[in-house]
């Protein structure tokens, strides 16, 4: 066996054992790409550079202020607007209060950009809802879990800025076609759930509560804006070429602020530090993180880890649809195993290059990666989402992953109308992009 071939296996085998044994990630990358450096012989002094390198982006400035806006607007009392706008938009329909949950995690989505942070933060407020409605805890439970992955696909989203610096090895993606390219997807996922929601509803007799007011819905909606500019500052910034991406997030930071003191009063001055300890206890979890990959990602390029998988890939099957099957299903068990970034960062530069010689976009594989890894972390045994769905509604983890089985289908239907039909919403990015 070649020096190669048992680098790779000591990188892998390492880190995956690791990872069961349930050591931390960030120590579970460091300690495999340590020995690996050892065993290559190449001067450990490089892993200390590429976590330095991997920091030094411009481009990364804009997570802390992405982390920072949706910290702000959770505190600042965002989450009731959103809640009575999503009401009396769409209250009156059958499945009502489910239809609440999945459109408030559309807008929520898109100004905390975390499905955890979703989760947390209209779980308790929509499980109870939905319950004084006729729904089952664990119904309830399960859909506020699964429409909280919308968040990660609405802009502003730190995974997307995360992907695009992971991509950059390979080719350049912009961040504002990546924005664009995810309110397609993130209302393709809502309306698959939507369709679930009603049917459970119809055969569970849940009753229509409520009628559509049209006075009552401009109201609700003029209060939920001030929250909801803050999205379409960066969104809209970045796309009409006004900010860069991190001016844009720094912008919306400021608003956030304005409006969680002043219009919402959701907080006051003395909030805002227990708000940036906050703010700072997420940011070194990430951007140790992304400091760490970057000599994983270094040794899988080193190793030629990439070409590889490539080859592998090709030797078995030519077939396009098998192959994009077979990337799924590796996206999806690693996403059962490994936190969300981190895979990020450590699977694009290996798929990627699959992907595009598919001769399909980056851009496609970006919005892919995040359903498929959104999915990640509604599952056992390391699913944050999963854990904090758990937490707030009390019931165990074991019941709760088999409560989640019809969700797992209907967003795998999402995944492959995104993975298969890509003109679903690839049209808007190329429309305003070219």
């Amino acid at each position: 066996m070649s020096q190669t071939a048992i680098a790779t296996l000591i990188l892998l085998v390492v880190f995956l054992a690791l990872v069961f044994l349930r050591v931390p990630i960030v120590y579970a990358i460091g300690i495999a790409s340590l020995l690996d450096f050892f065993y290559l012989g190449i001067n450990p002094m490089q892993m200390a550079l590429k976590f330095v390198s991997n920091l030094n982006s411009y481009t990364l400035l804009s997570v802390p202020f992405f982390i920072t806006m949706g910290e702000l607007m959770s505190a600042g009392g965002v989450t009731d607007r959103l809640i009575d706008f999503s009401k009396e938009l769409v209250g009156w329909v059958r499945g009502g209060a489910a239809m609440v949950n999945v459109v408030a995690s559309f807008f929520f989505g898109g100004i905390s950009g975390s499905s955890s942070a979703d989760c947390a933060s209209l779980g308790p407020i929509e499980i109870k809802m939905m319950e004084d409605q006729g729904y089952d805890r664990p119904f309830s439970t399960c859909l506020t879990m699964a429409s909280s992955v919308e968040g990660i696909l609405v802009p502003p989203s730190q995974n997307m800025v995360i992907y695009t610096l992971a991509a950059a090895g390979v080719t350049t993606v912009s961040i504002g076609q990546l924005f664009v390219a995810g309110y397609v997807p993130g209302a393709v996922l809502s309306i698959v759930l939507m369709i679930y929601s009603y049917y459970y509803s119809k055969k569970n007799n849940i009753p229509v509560t409520g009628k559509f007011n049209a006075g009552r819905c401009g109201r609700s909606f003029l209060a939920a804006i001030w929250g909801l500019m803050a999205v379409l500052i960066v969104v809209v910034g970045v796309i009409a070429g006004v900010f860069t991406t991190t001016e844009s997030a720094a912008v919306a930071v400021i608003w956030s602020m304005i409006v969680g003191l002043f219009i919402y009063k959701g907080f006051k001055f003395k909030d805002i530090p227990t708000i940036f300890n906050n703010v700072t206890m997420t940011l070194g979890k990430v951007l140790i993180l992304i400091g760490v990959s970057g000599s994983f990602t270094y040794l899988l390029t080193y190793l030629k880890v990439p070409e590889q998988v490539t080859k592998l890939l090709f030797s078995i099957t030519d077939n396009k649809i098998v192959i994009l099957i077979l990337l799924n299903i590796l996206m999806l068990i690693l996403g059962c195993l490994i936190e969300m970034a981190c895979l990020i960062l450590m699977l694009t530069p290996v798929i990627l290059p699959i992907w595009m010689s598919l001769g399909l976009s980056p851009i496609q594989l970006g919005i892919v990666m995040v359903l498929n890894l959104g999915i990640g972390l509604l599952t056992p045994p390391v699913g944050s989402t999963l854990f904090i769905g758990s937490a707030i509604s009390g019931i165990r983890i074991e019941k709760l992953s088999k409560a989640m089985i019809p969700f797992y289908i209907t967003m795998t239907v999402a995944l492959l109308i995104l993975t298969y039909f890509p003109q679903s919403f690839m049209w808007l990015p190329n429309m305003m992009y070219g």
